[in-house]
């Protein structure tokens, strides 16, 4: 059971808890688990029963789906203050798409997903907010799936930049590894990294360690080399 006062607050500053009843929010930390992960840890892997969602308090997260292929493909960076897996709730997937594991020393919240989807079932407009929410992440799916389908690395790359700048509205910092951001974009590290630098010698972006500032955004989204 959940009790500690920082933990409680975070957990009601997110969507999915933020509305619960006082009753109900005491019932999902009663059968919640705080878990710690060290970096490069497992939490779990495609295929693995899904019976439990996250809410990720510090650290960072990455969910990677094997494909058939044998290849590792990078889904997903999550951050502190987000969560992850809650989705399958609704799908009836009974299983991970995905393997999660630790990029950094990380501390998250495990939650009881069917005793949550019955609590949902009790308070129907509690889901017309996760509904919105579900909705921004399908929109961001999206653009990632646009990105792919882009033939072209360098206008993949360029994309890329376009929407963390959309989102950050400013500087864009590279949380990650490249080698992951590589992944992400179904290319090489080292094809990102050049790309980088041929966007850095057109004076399209400037970059220091692991900020990259967009000098010339609409040129940036026309890129094409």
């Amino acid at each position: 059971m959940l009790t500690d006062a920082s933990t409680l607050a975070a957990m009601r500053q997110h969507h999915l808890f933020g509305r619960l009843p006082d009753a109900a929010f005491q019932e999902v930390c009663s059968l919640a688990i705080v878990r710690r992960l060290d970096s490069a840890a497992c939490l779990f892997h495609q295929g693995d029963k899904a019976e439990r969602f996250y809410l990720l308090l510090q650290g960072q997260i990455k969910l990677m789906r094997l494909l058939p292929e044998g290849q590792e493909k990078l889904v997903e960076v999550i951050s502190a203050g987000q969560s992850f897996a809650e989705a399958l709730l609704f799908s009836g997937i009974d299983k991970y798409p995905v393997t999660a594991v630790a990029l950094r020393d990380s501390q998250l919240i495990s939650i009881d997903g069917a005793h949550y989807r019955q609590l949902l079932e009790e308070q129907p407009k509690i889901c017309l907010d996760l509904l919105a929410a579900f909705s921004i992440r399908l929109h961001q799916r999206l653009n990632e799936i646009d990105t792919l389908t882009l033939a072209n690395a360098s206008r993949r790359v360029a994309r890329y930049l376009c929407q963390q700048q959309a989102e950050c509205h400013g500087p864009i910092q590279l949380n990650v590894p490249k080698r992951l951001i590589a992944s992400q974009l179904g290319i090489q590290p080292e094809t990102f990294s050049r790309i980088l630098h041929r966007l850095i010698d057109k004076g399209l972006i400037a970059m220091e360690r692991r900020n990259i500032q967009v000098l010339d955004g609409a040129s940036l989204a026309t890129y094409c080399d």
